[in-house]
């Protein structure tokens, strides 16, 4: 049988072949942290939970999705882009929800990219965006995001021929992995440039509530962003509700318009249960965002401090619930995590998984409690003391 060529592009992301790895070491009996993977151990607040089974119990509610309005659902994204970054929407023409953003990721490379384009991807980054290109048949140019200019695309350094020919950029702040934060005034510079060069933005913005000693942007509060520009943003993270699969695109009216064409091919809309309940979540309160944030800064503490110990480089991030760190010197960071795992029984992902500039580097997820990560920070200790 022979499969397409488009699938020597890219390779298989990591963290699914992982988490089979730890599964299988934990069924032979060993006690594995796995600080990779980012799906925190937290739940959607007691609210959405009873509107879900709520809506779910509803015999009505279990239609194809198209068959009914999404318009209550698009105008609370509406709404919470209004009341949290003072941006103002069109739910007809600059909201489309998706089944979460990771869905978003792959199809709007069908929408701005034809065979043989340039889009630029931030290295170290989130995988899926060089994949996303390569399926549609596009070309990566990488930018590197650097310690030097605090993980920020340095937009002077992209060469002139190579922006005028890009047709999107790709930026992702709160970031993973790195956890670095941007400004306002990045945006400024970054909508700037992008009305310069004709190439559209696409803003992944899925961390800004998980926030600690600042309060994320979004790129849209920008004047203009709309005009050369879209946002991605979940539920996810948000809200608790990793599992849902409920997210958004926002902005400019010509992208939602090609996403909105596809995607009624592609799929038939979001279970409606879910959409009554991602309202209800947009809608509602949030005053549980505080003590979730609370909770995973005294975590991000723990490994900060725990990193420093050992003598490793690590800033204390803004937001986010990543620790990006060094690793020691003489290995590779591939060699560090596999050995760690194979040592001590604690897994953090090479950061050169995310691209070459993440060489040196690795990922802590935040996403057990304090007392286990601390518990991951003292078995460190111990491998290296070997």
């Amino acid at each position: 049988m022979q499969m397409a060529k488009r699938l020597d592009l890219f390779k298989g992301y990591l963290g699914t072949e992982m988490n089979m790895k730890l599964t299988k070491m934990r069924e032979e009996g060993r006690d594995v942290i796995n600080l990779g993977l980012g799906d925190p151990d937290v739940i959607p607040p007691q609210h959405l939970l009873d509107t879900m089974c709520q809506a779910v119990s509803n015999p009505n509610h279990h239609h194809y999705p198209s068959f009914y309005s999404n318009q209550p659902l698009k105008e609370a994204i509406a709404g919470w882009y209004r009341r949290r970054f003072q941006v103002v929407l069109d739910p007809n023409t600059e909201v489309i929800p998706l089944l979460g953003s990771s869905e978003g990721l792959f199809i709007i490379h069908l929408c701005l990219l034809d065979a043989g384009d340039i889009a630029l991807v931030p290295d170290p980054a989130y995988p899926s965006y060089e994949a996303g290109v390569k399926l549609a048949g596009g070309q990566v140019e990488f930018i590197p995001l650097l310690k030097k200019n605090g993980f920020l695309p340095d937009l002077g350094s992209i060469p002139s021929d190579v922006a005028r020919k890009a047709r999107l950029i790709w930026v992702n702040y709160p970031n993973n992995p790195t956890g670095a934060s941007a400004t306002l005034d990045f945006y400024r510079k970054l909508a700037d440039w992008a009305k310069a060069n004709d190439v559209v933005v696409i803003s992944d913005n899925p961390y800004s509530e998980i926030c600690f000693d600042c309060q994320p942007p979004s790129f849209l509060q920008v004047p203009g962003a709309k005009e050369v520009g879209v946002e991605f943003h979940s539920l996810s993270k948000s809200y608790n509700c990793c599992g849902w699969r409920t997210g958004m695109l926002v902005g400019n009216k010509d992208v939602i318009a090609g996403m909105a064409k596809i995607k009624s091919h592609s799929d038939r809309g979001m279970y409606y249960p879910l959409q009554v309940a991602a309202t209800a979540a947009l809608n509602g309160p949030i005053d549980f965002m505080e003590s979730r944030n609370q909770m995973f800064k005294e975590r991000r503490d723990v490994v900060v401090r725990g990193l420093k110990d050992i003598g490793l480089e690590v800033e204390s991030p803004l937001a986010t619930f990543y620790v990006w760190s060094t690793i020691p010197k003489g290995y590779t960071s591939q060699e560090f995590c596999f050995k760690v795992l194979d040592e001590v029984n604690v897994w953090m992902i090479p950061g050169s998984m995310y691209g070459k500039h993440g060489e040196g580097y690795l990922r802590i997820a935040l996403t057990h409690p304090k007392e286990r990560l601390a518990e991951a920070m003292n078995r460190l200790q111990k491998y290296k003391k070997k």
